[in-house]
């Protein structure tokens, strides 16, 4: 086995971490020798992972070897590999401790894999795909940690924070956090529920999957093929509810659904693709939604990307090119009070120059002319006019001001809103 870190004897693997089986509601751990080879293995890739604060472990088959790759702030390296005749029993293991089918090797499979590393409780979502060379095993890792971040540390500007903190504490009406898979849309919902007072409130939410879990006052539920999102939602809707968060909004009945809750006199957060805050609108009509009932719920749409930022213990000043700087539309004029910074690769930040990530974004509220746009259809350019009179500033022009104050870089920015530099 060449470039992965293994140790037989798995340097005390068995205090430091272990896997858990939940079965009955009862918690056990998941047997195995110590000394196995195969539980040596999946152990060490855990926790290889873990120390490094990866988001996803990819093991990908190839035909001569498994190939170990780690997903850190938002982007894969490669890990190292296994020989064949270990990967059947490494990803053995992982089907077992994820409540997969080993026997199964024909369809996807889905599952969640419970662990504890150093004494904190952890968890990954797993899936299970075949691909030509074998099973393809993905794992998200979720730290419940992270679930406890707090709206002030995501790098949200402080006018955005402040509207956005309005718009959920606001009694009814529908609040969207819109980007693609992988922008911190979920951790953004979770941030914001953190700011809402559930001793007092019934908060409810829905997901697929349950990435966190929260410590008290919020029912979970796991959507499932027999219990979708619209079934959960319409039984949540029988529940009293004053906040219910829909982790995405996927089908026309659900976002049908969410517009009713909202104009009955609840509080919906939720999520959905689109590239930007304004096209949000044009997405839920072009679902089927009616306009004057899109205008009615809307209270706030908030889009985001993520960015890598620069590690703060190795950023030194950086020249960047001109042409660079152009591209996210910096100009001369922003160059005297600029501190154009780029972080120095190093042992702080596994050789990267980047340390954890932040986000960039745009937010539109719903007032009365925006209401009023919404409700007769209005032009994309004319609802971004009056977007604009709200104050509103896009992901590239947050991306820039992040450039200029020394938190990022401009290929990071571009990386992430290609499509509006583009525009």
């Amino acid at each position: 086995m060449s470039g992965f870190s293994q140790d037989t004897g798995n340097w005390g693997a068995a205090k430091r971490f272990r896997l858990i089986l939940r079965e009955s509601g009862a918690i056990r751990e998941m047997g195995g020798s110590e000394m196995s080879l195969a539980v040596s293995i999946v152990d060490n890739i855990m926790m290889q992972a873990l120390d490094v604060k990866a988001s996803d472990i990819h093991l990908q088959p190839e035909r001569d070897q498994l190939k170990i790759r780690f997903r850190q702030d938002g982007i894969l390296t490669e890990n190292g590999m296994l020989p064949p005749e270990q990967a059947t029993n490494v990803l053995a293991r992982l089907k077992l401790a994820a409540g997969m089918r080993i026997d199964e090797q024909r369809e996807p499979q889905d599952g969640r894999i419970d662990m504890e590393y150093n004494g904190a409780r952890l968890a990954a979502r797993a899936s299970c795909v075949p691909c030509l060379n074998g099973e393809k095993f993905v794992m998200r890792l979720l730290d419940p940690s992270a679930m406890k971040v707090d709206l002030d540390v995501l790098g949200m500007p402080p006018d955005v924070l402040d509207k956005w903190t309005k718009a959920i504490q606001v009694p009814y009406g529908m609040i969207l956090v819109t980007g693609p898979t992988g922008s911190g849309k979920t951790s953004t919902l979770y941030a914001s529920l953190n700011r809402l007072d559930s001793r007092t409130r019934n908060i409810v939410t829905v997901e697929d999957p349950i990435e966190y879990e929260f410590d008290k006052n919020i029912a979970q539920v796991q959507v499932t093929e027999k219990m979708g999102f619209p079934r959960v939602m319409r039984s949540f809707l029988r529940q009293d509810p004053d906040v219910m968060m829909v982790g995405e909004i996927r089908d026309p009945e659900s976002l049908q659904i969410a517009i009713q809750a909202s104009l009955t006199g609840h509080l919906v957060l939720a999520t959905l693709h689109t590239n930007n805050a304004v096209e949000a609108v044009g997405r839920m009509i072009d679902m089927g939604a009616q306009e004057y009932l899109v205008g009615g719920v809307l209270t706030a749409i908030l889009a985001q990307r993520l960015v890598r930022r620069n590690d703060p213990q190795a950023s030194e000043p950086f020249p960047y090119p001109r042409a660079e700087l152009e591209e996210i539309g910096i100009t001369a004029e922003d160059m005297p009070n600029a501190r154009l910074m780029k972080g120095k690769p190093g042992p702080t930040n596994n050789n990267t120059g980047f340390k954890g990530r932040l986000g960039i974004f745009e937010i539109i509220t719903g007032d009365r002319a925006m209401k009023s746009a919404v409700a007769r259809r209005a032009s994309f350019e004319e609802m971004t006019q009056i977007a604009r009179a709200q104050g509103m500033r896009t992901m590239l022009e947050d991306g820039k001001a992040k450039v200029l104050a020394g938190l990022t870089t401009p290929e990071e920015v571009m990386r992430a809103v290609s499509t509006q530099a583009i525009e």
